[in-house]
């Protein structure tokens, strides 16, 4: 089955970046607000670059003066299945098992824009009305990351 990733990246702006394997690469989607298990929110996600699958590993340092300095950590992984959809048709039922994420999720493309999506939870037994977003950045862990600066997974 195709993995994903969600990163947590504390760059200018803190926000959540969704990875799907797809097609030998990682499909990437920045959430400003980060998921949510809660059917009722919809969460913008704009379609950024692709990643290398090998990215689906990192957590670390993304040094200043390069694209999206500053910390990026794992939030939730997993793998997922497309139920229904395709990216080209601008719409993804996709089913998740992860450590977080999981059930059945939409992903759907806005009308007259190529990078705006929203990205929200189906009502099933996994759906959580009374979800809270909680960070993976600790101060324990900013330390961990200061030891392995990532400079071979810059691009």
């Amino acid at each position: 089955m195709p993995i994903f990733v969600i990163h947590e990246h504390h760059a200018k702006h803190l926000h959540f970046d969704l990875r799907l394997e797809i097609d030998g690469v990682l499909k990437s989607f920045a959430l400003p607000k980060g998921p949510s298990m809660n059917p009722k929110d919809k969460r913008l996600a704009i379609m950024v670059d692709d990643h290398p699958i090998s990215y689906a590993d990192f957590e670390g340092i993304i040094p200043e003066g390069f694209y999206g300095a500053g910390y990026v950590v794992i939030w939730d992984r997993g793998v997922f299945s497309v139920q229904k959809g395709d990216l080209k048709a601008g719409l993804l039922e996709i089913n998740f098992n992860g450590n977080i994420l999981k059930g059945m999720f939409i992903l759907k493309k806005l009308p007259k824009n190529d990078k705006s999506w929203l990205f929200f939870k189906k009502n099933d037994k996994f759906s959580n009305p009374d979800f809270e977003l909680n960070l993976a950045l600790t101060e324990d862990k900013k330390k961990t990351l200061k030891k392995k600066v990532p400079e071979c997974q810059l691009e």
